[in-house]
C-alpha cells in the first residue's frame, strides 16, 4: 500500500505547475516547523529532530532550485542567503531546544508563502476554492 501512495504522491507532484510546487514546499515548511514546535513543547526529541530535518530538506531543495541566470542573480542570491539562514536557525533550534527560533522560521516561511501567492496569483486561486467550498 505504501508503494501505491508513493506513486500517487509522485504523480500528483509531477502534474502541478512549478509555481504550485513551490507553494506546496512553503506550506510544507510551515507544517513541519509547527510539528517540530509541538514536539519540542511535548519533550519528544525524536519527533522534533524528524520534523526539523524535513523542513531543512525543503529549504535545501529550494536552494537547489534557484535560477541564477541573467536577470535573476540578485533575487536568487538574496533567497539563497535567506534560505541558508533559515537552515541555520532550524539547526540551532534543534540543538538548543529553542522554540523562539522555530517561531522566527515560521514567520519567515509564512511571509515567503504570502509573497509567493501574491506574486504568482495563486492567492486568487486559493480564495476561489475557499469561496466554492462555502
Amino acid at each position: 500500500m505504501n508503494n501505491g501512495y508513493s506513486a500517487y504522491a509522485q504523480n500528483a507532484a509531477t502534474v502541478q505547475s512549478p509555481y504550485k510546487l513551490v507553494q506546496m514546499l512553503f506550506e510544507g515548511i510551515l507544517k513541519f516547523v509547527s510539528q517540530a514546535k509541538k514536539s519540542m513543547e511535548e519533550g519528544d526529541i525524536e519527533k522534533q529532530v524528524y520534523w526539523i530535518n524535513r523542513a531543512i530538506d525543503i529549504f535545501t531543495e529550494l536552494i537547489a532550485s534557484l535560477d541564477f541566470s541573467d536577470g535573476n542573480e540578485k533575487m536568487s542570491s538574496y533567497l539563497q542567503g535567506l534560505y541558508t539562514y533559515q537552515i541555520k536557525l532550524l539547526t540551532e533550534a534543534n540543538i538548543e531546544g529553542d522554540a523562539t527560533r522555530l517561531d522566527t522560521a515560521l514567520k519567515v516561511a509564512g511571509g515567503l508563502l504570502e509573497a509567493w501567492n501574491e506574486d504568482t496569483g495563486l492567492i486568487d486561486e486559493s480564495n476561489a476554492q475557499v469561496e466554492r467550498q462555502a
